[in-house]
């Protein structure tokens, strides 16, 4: 079988190299800066194609995260599917700015999902105990261009539309 034919596992299969890269171990003095490589991937296929990549496929990454990371069930997934109705809703002009601008853009929305989740922890009573929390924002916002890229250049060599 050519390439062709694994078109539709190409979308899947960057969501479990995410969550493989939200698992693999960071020194502890490094934990705080993890990028939200879930979420970025997230970004970036909602945004390309969001008549595929859309909020009920972020509530379904989502709820496969929480259990992967063992935190309440429903709280990953509130946070991606509020972010990622705001990226389909802004897609066409998302996709019209530079990797600076669309990085900008990504800080804000890791901010606003680490927002979700920092609200969740508080309700529940298991709140960051540091701001180095707010961290991964800047992080991921570094990382965007590269992620970007392999992301542009796994699609086309996949052909996904």
């Amino acid at each position: 079988m050519n390439q062709e034919s694994y078109h539709w596992l190409v979308v899947p299969t960057s969501f479990i190299v995410a969550m493989l890269l939200m698992l693999l171990p960071m020194p502890e003095w490094t934990v705080w800066l993890r990028p939200t490589w879930v979420l970025l991937v997230l970004i970036y296929w909602a945004m390309t194609i969001p008549y595929r990549v859309n909020v009920g496929t972020a509530w379904i990454v989502g709820i496969f995260l929480d259990v992967l990371t063992g935190t309440l069930l429903g709280e990953h997934a509130l946070a991606m599917t509020i972010v990622t109705y705001f990226v389909v809703r802004m897609h066409a002009q998302l996709r019209m700015y530079s990797l600076i601008q669309q990085g900008l853009w990504v800080f804000l929305f890791v901010m606003g999902y680490q927002f979700i989740l920092f609200c969740i922890q508080g309700f529940i009573g298991s709140l960051p105990n540091s701001w180095l929390y707010w961290s991964s924002s800047l992080t991921s916002m570094l990382l965007w261009p590269w992620v970007f890229s392999i992301m542009r250049d796994y699609r086309r060599r996949f052909k996904v539309a």
